[in-house]
């Protein structure tokens, strides 16, 4: 086999293993999410909360919307339309991911995104809502309950901007 032709084969099967990776990484994500929702499932009711700092509660909250929760109160329709939005970014972060699996930051970015956009999917369809229970707070104001999926997708999207940014300053 010519030296060129070796080289083809190996870059094939190693960026065909850093998608595995990433897509693990996605996996992990989106495990570490459904774990900590089932367990303040298990444990909270709706609106029960638990002080742990002063700036912070574990809380049990559904947001029926999006981010923010925009939309929450559409009446019902909202679910199934985040629901496909969700499914079908979720495709097109995997076709990413498969051609651009070398590039680590703009690949670890999606592979946040993915797990996030997965784990939130499954509560849609699982409970019609999306279990929240991360509580930060000064004084009486309250940023928006939020999730370990919410988390990740936040990462990705600033890890998204960097990537680009960096992409920017190099030309």
């Amino acid at each position: 086999m010519a030296k060129s032709s070796l080289k083809k084969v190996y870059a094939n099967s190693n960026s065909h293993a850093r998608w595995w990776t990433w897509l693990g990484l996605a996996l992990i994500i989106l495990l570490a999410d459904q774990f900590t929702k089932t367990l303040v499932v298990g444990y909270y009711q709706l609106g029960d909360s638990t002080p742990l700092t002063s700036f912070f509660n574990l809380v049990r909250a559904h947001n029926t919307g999006a981010a923010f929760s925009f939309l929450a109160k559409a009446g019902g329709w909202q679910r199934w339309f985040f629901t496909g939005i969700g499914v079908a970014a979720a495709l097109f972060i995997t076709w990413l991911l498969r051609q651009h699996a070398g590039q680590k930051l703009f690949a670890f970015a999606m592979a946040c995104i993915l797990g996030g956009a997965i784990g939130n999917v499954i509560d849609r369809v699982m409970y019609g809502y999306v279990v929240d229970f991360l509580d930060f707070y000064y004084g009486g104001w309250h940023f928006p309950a939020f999730n370990v999926a919410d988390s990740a997708i936040s990462i990705g999207a600033v890890c998204l901007i960097w990537d680009e940014l960096r992409r920017v300053n190099k030309k």
